[in-house]
């Protein structure tokens, strides 16, 4: 009798902590979406309050320069007395030059080490050789930026005759530097979701290992390696501190990568250091610079989205 009691004392003592427990997953349950979501709407609000201050801002700019001769002004030279100018042209140059360097370094050493992780290398060796190519991603940038400076630069006095201190080639190289882990880790991942019943095809077809990487995976993982670059791209556009240390702080309208140069960001980073104050002409020309390096980037990422989206192969 007594062990029945007891049976029944702990039965009952079980549905109570169940039915709490099940209380406490039901109110778990209901209140993770909205958690969830609040997260979801910060972030989106976050997103358009940065968006709505630089159109707010730039606006302010353009009650006070024509839009016009900052869209097509050769010239860009706020700090002068007289008569300042703020044509974002040189601005731009001295960017894409920075970014046509850095892709022009970062694509074919990117692509051919994703092709060899991907390809040719051991699963010991990938293990091992594409941790240590992350690592460069987390590189503080003004590691970077003092590394162009202090050791690339002269390297490349020695080779380039007339080479500045302060030029477009020594940063634009080390942004390649930079970037190439993006490249290589996102190009890799898209080569290795690639079957491995169309490489084993085309080998039993007569093909070499060569011919494998290239005629057939390589087309087969176009859009993540397209996407991957173009997100690189992007990247290149917005660095700050490399260019910033390295680059120079001479906007000029040319095609010459051996002088000094300055791109969008390093003027945003001149300025903010306090060189102008606060609500004059030249305290907004950062935020109507900001405005264009945000439309860059948006466009660039845009396009990776789009390429992925549209080209994405379904195996």
């Amino acid at each position: 009798m007594v062990s029945q009691k007891e049976d029944k004392t702990s039965s009952v003592q079980q549905l109570i902590a169940n039915s709490r427990n099940q209380k406490t997953k039901k109110i778990v349950e209901k209140a993770m979406p909205a958690l969830l979501f609040s997260a979801a709407i910060i972030s989106i609000l976050t997103t358009f309050g940065i968006v709505f201050t630089l159109i707010f801002e730039t606006f302010e700019f353009f009650k006070r320069v024509s839009i016009t001769d900052f869209l097509f002004g050769t010239k860009w030279l706020p700090f002068s007395g007289n008569e300042p100018l703020f044509g974002i042209l040189p601005l731009i140059a001295g960017t894409l030059k920075v970014t046509l360097i850095a892709v022009v370094v970062a694509v074919p050493f990117g692509i051919a080490s994703a092709i060899y992780l991907s390809e040719y290398a051991s699963e010991k060796t990938r293990r091992t050789v594409k941790p240590i190519l992350e690592v460069l991603a987390g590189v503080p940038t003004i590691v970077y930026g003092f590394f162009a400076l202090t050791f690339v630069t002269p390297v490349l006095q020695e080779i380039v005759p007339g080479l500045k201190l302060f030029n477009a080639l020594s940063p634009g190289i080390v942004v390649g530097i930079m970037i190439l882990p993006m490249i290589t880790s996102l190009s890799e991942d898209a080569m290795s979701s690639v079957p491995n019943s169309m490489r084993e095809g085309a080998l039993a077809l007569g093909a070499t290992k060569f011919e494998v990487a290239i005629k057939v995976v390589l087309p087969a993982a176009l859009s993540g390696i397209v996407a991957s670059v173009v997100l690189a791209i992007s990247r290149a556009i917005g660095e700050t501190m490399i260019v910033s240390l390295a680059g120079g702080s001479t906007p000029k309208f040319d095609l010459s990568v051996t002088d000094s140069i300055q791109t969008m960001t390093a003027y945003i980073v001149q300025v903010s250091t306090g060189d102008a104050g606060y609500g004059t002409t030249i305290y907004y020309s950062i935020y109507s610079v900001g405005f264009t390096l945000f439309i860059f980037t948006l466009v660039m990422n845009l396009l990776a989205h789009y390429i992925s989206k549209r080209f994405r192969e379904v195996y």
